[in-house]
């Protein structure tokens, strides 16, 4: 594991849920990004950390390779792979992804 990923599985592993995404929580830079904060908010998660792939080309690129999925946004719980706002918005319609967030 090179650094890049070793950083990007420390961040997954310190943060109970973690967002990579582009821009903030607060000032989302896509439509992606941004659906993925209102889905987790919508879920009642107001503690959740997040990491601005537009700020660092190293780490946009190596969570695509960590995950082996090639889209950001991408949600961890847990320490694990959740996905991305498509998969995020079907665990949510269906209840599931606020069961994983309430464990």
């Amino acid at each position: 594991m090179d650094a890049v990923q070793q950083r990007i599985d420390a961040m997954v592993k310190a943060n109970r849920v973690m967002l990579f995404m582009k821009g903030s929580a607060q000032f989302p830079m896509c439509g992606f990004s941004g659906r993925a904060v209102q889905i987790l908010k919508a879920c009642g998660v107001q503690n959740f950390e997040t990491f601005n792939v537009l700020e660092d080309p190293d780490v946009r690129q190596g969570i695509k390779d960590y995950a082996q999925w090639p889209t950001i946004p991408q949600l961890y719980v847990n320490g694990e792979f959740v996905g991305g706002s498509d998969i995020m918005m079907e665990m949510y319609e269906s209840g599931e992804l606020q069961q994983l967030l309430t464990q």
